[in-house]
């Protein structure tokens, strides 16, 4: 079975709308051109409870990224191009598998290049027999449209909301705009996903989890960061689930942006309680010893 779906000839899947012909073949800001590409496919077992469960998450790694997050721990496939270029039925068929092998849902791992691929590729692993929650895995930097396009095949919005300094995020991801994108993309999540549904075992089969990655030395931000994360939270009280990371691992060019060492115990924890004290008390937080580097998937092609 094949599917017809239109590659951008002038892109705007993302906040950067760069307006890369990738009908042509040409690559966009993201680095993703007109072919299909993925870096890694497997049952992953280190997100939150709720998605990795028990038998683990359906995890497919897409190749580029719109964001340039200089500490980047999927470096290789970000902003190296690392990966293997794949047909849509190819994709298909992946889905197909991980749900043969046990997953507990499909996690697409920045996607977001590749919507109209992706889409075409769960319409037939659907019509083949797909019934697993979809989880879309993003760094936050998505436009209000995307989001809505998404309506039918996401279930699951596992967003970062990273920053809310404008120059913190032109610093460290290249994206001044982050903030404002972010934030009106997930206000769109949180209304198209509703509030967390959870099935008999535990497992998220419905919603939104907000995470937030605390950066060494940047306490200031993720404060302010968690007084928006409390602001949805009091207009709708349980509408998504928080959680707070502490695995920052300085991979990448993150000395050279000044954070070349781990989150001390102590700024982490200050940024937990800072959660806590604003009423962001039904989530998870993260063990220190998260922070290594084995918690890094190898990027060898598994699955593809």
């Amino acid at each position: 079975m094949s599917t017809t779906f239109t590659i951008p000839s002038r892109c705007d899947l993302c906040p950067r709308r760069c307006g890369a012909d990738r009908a042509a073949g040409r690559a966009g800001y993201c680095g993703a051109a007109g072919t299909l590409k993925v870096a890694r496919a497997a049952l992953h077992f280190w997100e939150e409870p709720c998605i990795s469960g028990t038998r683990g998450s359906g995890t497919v790694f897409f190749s580029g990224c719109a964001l340039r997050c200089c500490y980047c721990q999927n470096y290789p496939i970000s902003a190296q191009a690392f990966g293997k270029e794949i047909t849509v039925e190819r994709l298909a068929g992946i889905f197909l598998d991980l749900q043969a092998q046990g997953a507990h849902n499909i996690n697409l791992v920045t996607p977001g290049q590749w919507q109209p691929w992706i889409m075409a590729a769960l319409d037939q692993a659907r019509a083949a027999g797909l019934h697993l929650p979809i989880v879309c895995n993003t760094g936050g930097y998505e436009t209000v449209e995307s989001v809505a396009r998404w309506a039918g095949y996401i279930d699951i919005w596992l967003a970062d909301l990273k920053y809310i300094s404008p120059a913190l995020a032109a610093d460290l991801s290249a994206a001044p705009d982050y903030p404002a994108a972010a934030k009106a993309a997930i206000e769109a999540m949180l209304a198209q996903a509703g509030r967390p549904v959870f099935d008999d075992e535990g497992i998220l089969q419905r919603g939104v989890i907000l995470r937030h990655l605390a950066i060494p030395g940047h306490t200031d931000d993720s404060f302010r960061v968690l007084d928006q994360m409390a602001a949805w939270n009091d207009a709708g009280p349980g509408c998504f689930l928080p959680s707070l990371m502490s695995q920052f691992t300085p991979f990448y060019q993150a000395a050279e942006h000044g954070i070349g060492r781990r989150i001390t115990t102590y700024e982490y924890r200050r940024v937990v309680n800072y959660a806590m004290d604003k009423g962001l008390t039904t989530g998870y937080m993260q063990q220190k010893s998260s922070a290594q580097e084995e918690y890094t998937p190898s990027f060898d092609l598994t699955g593809v």
